[in-house]
């Protein structure tokens, strides 16, 4: 995974960017960047307006985010910004001078730390639950054919007892023994499959689903949050709770602007959901500091973006008025559907600021 994305010839580093293949929320609409300059803005008067106030878009795809950012700002605020991209593919050519582009994350950045959709492309290994503990889930990189590997290590053995338990072992599948007892299948075989499980290997297919161990992103996380000396580092993405964790993972592929299959050979996105609440653990002991986990629906609400349809009486009053307004609402709605981008979790991290000063009501 690792190599597919980030590799000398991988996703993120060669080709057009992300925006050629799938719809982020930057993407979608300028909504999301007008609520983002909101967000900044909180933060900017929790830090009491500093000479210079840093905004770093980690996973910065070709800087979308902060050109827009720029473009919205007040003259005032745009002129204390000192925007930073950090992204692995070499700089835009019409990337505006104002905004620096590194592979690294700076130390000690006072303002606002975005990571829109970037742990999800921070790699993970596969486990599957077997019959005799946690197998690693082996791919050939050209087909993605998989197969089941040895042990994950300590650490991650004991990220996936805390954070993924695996599901509870189903009773044997009453179809296999109905078929059987009708003839279909002998009684000998009928207990092999059973005792395997579907999909099995050798008596240790995978009988508690499969895990994206998350450790990695934890300490990925962890270290974003150790950049910051004072502000927030702010991290929006798909993901799930320990309650909630998918039985059978969330790994995929995206290319072109459809799903496909996560062969990881550099052609495609290779992505999974994350663990929000692992994620969040993490940051919280660098930043020793409560944090804010909430849905994109309810963090863009807070900002001003409610999807809500604009009254009638502004079309007869205002035209032109209510058909911007209606643009904006349908834009607004489409960042807040629960079933879409508004499915989306917000994590803020404070670090030296309160949080009830940057988080909106």
């Amino acid at each position: 995974m690792e190599r597919a994305l980030y590799g000398p010839d991988g996703f993120f580093v060669s080709g057009a960017g992300p925006a050629a293949h799938f719809r982020t929320s930057v993407h979608a609409s300028p909504v999301f960047a007008a609520c983002m300059l909101r967000q900044l803005e909180t933060v900017d008067a929790a830090l009491g307006h500093p000479a210079r106030l840093d905004v770093v878009d980690v996973g910065a795809g070709r800087g979308e985010l902060l050109r827009a950012l720029l473009s919205q700002a007040a003259p005032e605020l745009a002129a204390r910004l000192h925007p930073v991209a950090v992204e692995l593919s070499p700089r835009p050519a019409d990337l505006p001078p104002q905004i620096d582009w590194q592979a690294d994350i700076p130390d000690g950045m006072t303002g606002l730390l975005l990571a829109t959709e970037w742990l999800d492309n921070v790699p993970v290994d596969v486990a599957v639950h077997t019959r005799t503990g946690w197998r690693l889930l082996l791919v050939n990189p050209k087909t993605g054919e998989e197969t089941l590997g040895p042990a994950p290590s300590r650490t991650e053995i004991t990220w996936l007892a805390h954070w993924w338990p695996p599901a509870p072992t189903p009773p044997p599948t009453p179809l296999i023994k109905d078929f059987a007892a009708a003839g279909g299948l002998d009684q000998d075989t009928n207990s092999l499959i059973n005792a395997e499980g579907m999909g099995g290997s050798e008596g240790e297919g995978g009988v508690g689903g499969r895990a994206e161990i998350g450790s990695g992103r934890d300490l990925a996380w962890a270290g974003a949050v150790g950049k910051v000396a004072r502000g927030v580092a702010l991290a929006v993405d798909y993901g799930h709770l320990r309650d909630s964790r998918p039985l059978d993972g969330t790994l995929t592929g995206y290319r072109g602007g459809r799903q496909v299959p996560p062969v990881p050979d550099g052609s495609c996105d290779v992505t999974a959901h994350v663990a929000m609440d692992s994620v969040a653990s993490a940051g919280e002991r660098v930043a020793r500091c409560a944090y804010s986990l909430v849905s994109q629906r309810e963090a863009l609400r807070a900002l001003g973006a409610d999807g809500g349809r604009p009254p009638l009486s502004l079309a007869s009053r205002d035209p032109a008025g209510y058909l911007r307004a209606l643009a904006t609402a349908s834009a607004a709605a489409e960042l807040t559907d629960p079933a879409g981008l508004g499915g989306h979790l917000w994590l803020r991290q404070p670090v030296g600021v309160a949080l009830d000063a940057v988080v909106a009501r």
